[in-house]
């Protein structure tokens, strides 16, 4: 590789709604060298036009539920680039009707799904990558506060971001003598494609600003510039933690 900018990958762009996508603009104002993967054929024509508003990025289909997509996207990634330094994990899906009702109804299929996208897919893109990050390297995810506390609703997913956070403990330990470290981002609720599918959103996001000590909800550029401070070399110290980003909420008890 001849360029010597850092190259990341990150995965999860959906829309221009996507925490990937506020993640990917801060990145690339930071002079990072970006291949950018959603999901699949649906999604891929949004997204061409937004990787187009970033000069030098290059996107791919990547479906995470797939070993053999996951086994060819990084073979590319080593063709193109030969070397990684940093991976955005921000994948999360749990079926609509495991996300209304009580957590006690969740049903046994739904409860895997869930843990396969939002939790296995980070262990699978991390393994794919790290023989990539020769020079070590940085990855981080994206969880929320309803992995430590009830969040009415959130159910299924709320244990799922458990899970998540537990993986990247595990990870962080594993990889850290390759210089590997991994960490995830807390986000306040914002306005994605997923978070639509949590019946009663919106009262979520006002209790968020109401309870908040900054007393709004966080914006999508401010999740971007921590995981760009995550990725970055100000973050050399760090692995194995969750950064809040939520305006304070997780501070307050009531």
């Amino acid at each position: 590789m001849t360029d010597t900018k850092k190259t990341a990958v990150v995965f999860g762009l959906a829309n221009k709604r996507s925490i990937a996508w506020a993640i990917a603009q801060k990145l690339h104002a930071d002079g990072w060298q970006l291949a950018i993967t959603c999901q699949n054929e649906r999604l891929e024509m949004e997204a061409k036009e937004l990787i187009a508003e970033l000069p030098g990025a290059a996107g791919f289909l990547c479906d995470v539920s797939s070993d053999e997509q996951i086994t060819q996207l990084f073979a590319k990634l080593k063709e193109r680039y030969g070397v990684l330094h940093g991976l955005v994990h921000s994948v999360a899906f749990a079926p609509e009707a495991d996300l209304k009702g009580a957590f006690v109804d969740t049903s046994r299929e739904g409860f895997r799904i869930a843990h396969d996208i939002s939790v296995y897919s980070l262990v699978a893109v991390t393994r794919g990558a790290a023989p990539l990050m020769t020079a070590g390297g940085s990855v981080i995810t994206m969880t929320y506060y309803g992995a430590e506390k009830v969040v009415p609703r959130y159910n299924v997913m709320g244990v799922a971001k458990a899970a998540l956070e537990a993986t990247v403990r595990y990870l962080a330990n594993d990889l850290g003598p390759r210089n590997i470290r991994v960490n995830a981002v807390s986000a306040g609720p914002l306005k994605t494609l997923a978070s639509r599918g949590i019946s009663g959103f919106n009262e979520m996001l006002r209790a968020q600003a109401e309870r908040a000590p900054l007393k709004r909800n966080v914006e999508p550029s401010e999740v971007g510039a921590a995981a760009s401070f995550l990725l970055s070399d100000g973050g050399s110290g760090i692995t194995g933690e969750t950064l809040y980003v939520d305006c304070g909420s997780n501070i307050v008890a009531y």
